[in-house]
């Protein structure tokens, strides 16, 4: 999904950001199934879980967005909660 700061990415790019992982998800099953190497297993999951960080952080900077006020500011109240947003569902927190 190449985006820019000043180009986030459309509810359509996320989606099928969610569908690519999904698809890495049943791989995964299917490395299970066929008893395949748990290394291999492993960077699969790693594969997954980076691309749901990616969705969880593009749709929380989507949020941040829809928090700027009208003159360019954004609301203390609304930014402290998006950060608190931001960390619990990053690996900033874990």
């Amino acid at each position: 999904m190449a985006t820019t700061a000043s180009t986030p990415p459309t509810r359509e790019q996320i989606k099928v950001r969610l569908r690519r992982a999904e698809g890495q998800l049943r791989g995964v099953q299917r490395m299970l199934d066929e008893n395949a190497a748990c290394e291999d297993v492993l960077v699969q999951l790693a594969a997954v879980t980076a691309a749901l960080d990616q969705v969880g952080l593009h749709l929380i900077g989507e949020r941040l967005r829809q928090c700027q006020q009208a003159d360019g500011t954004m609301c203390s109240e609304e930014l402290e909660q998006g950060l608190s947003t931001l960390l619990r569902h990053t690996r900033l927190s874990r």
